[in-house]
């Protein structure tokens, strides 16, 4: 266990202690049945607020009374044979170290039946019982890099490349032949029409 622990520990029960309050059964200390129209050992309770650490205090005749802490059933039927605690010695302080109900009777049922019990609820404590603060989320260190983004996806092998920047499309040359010259064709015509007329002459000579 480290030893910022143990200092921790230790004063939240340094301040648990401090903060306790010690009650005297009914206001008085006295553990008896209660006289005839005085108010009753719960109607005090009612009236205070009890915490964990808190302890309350009985005093009694030793070896004439005693405080019983009992459940709700022993309670409610003043039943003292099996208590959970017996306390005899005139002078009982108990401490309350955990919240909810606790039941005290008298260890004579009859002083029990006119009005010696108590029924306590004990409130818990409303900060960390540990007293630790919780652990603080997680940071990156001071000067750490940056996280690296992902690596852009290459193209498809499917999808053709674009075409380099600037450059525009190249449309092939025409494969039909330019038209002949039109002012051919009259010239062969008069050639063809002179070579026609000289063909009797040339006959004759032969």
């Amino acid at each position: 266990m480290s030893k910022g622990l143990i200092v921790t520990l230790c004063f939240v029960l340094l301040v648990s202690v401090t903060a306790a309050t010690q009650f005297k059964v009914g206001g008085s200390g006295d553990w008896k049945v209660p006289e005839s129209g005085a108010k009753s050992y719960n109607q005090w309770a009612e009236a205070n607020r009890f915490k964990m650490g808190d302890n309350i205090a009985f005093t009694y005749p030793a070896n004439q009374d005693s405080v019983l802490l009992v459940d709700s059933n022993a309670y409610n039927s003043c039943d003292a044979t099996s208590p959970i605690d017996r306390f005899t010695d005139g002078n009982t302080i108990f401490t309350f170290a955990r919240s909810g109900s606790f039941y005290f009777i008298s260890g004579k049922q009859d002083n029990c039946k006119n009005g010696e019990k108590l029924h306590i609820v004990v409130l818990a404590n409303r900060n960390n019982s540990t007293g630790l603060a919780p652990s603080p989320s997680l940071s990156p260190p001071t000067g750490a890099p940056p996280a690296e983004a992902p690596p852009a996806e290459a193209p498809s092998a499917s999808s053709p490349p674009p075409p380099p920047s600037g450059e525009g499309e190249i449309t092939p040359a025409s494969s039909t032949p330019p038209p002949p010259n039109a002012a051919s064709f009259p010239m062969i015509s008069l050639v063809g029409t002179l070579g026609l007329a000289f063909v009797p002459f040339l006959n004759i000579l032969v």
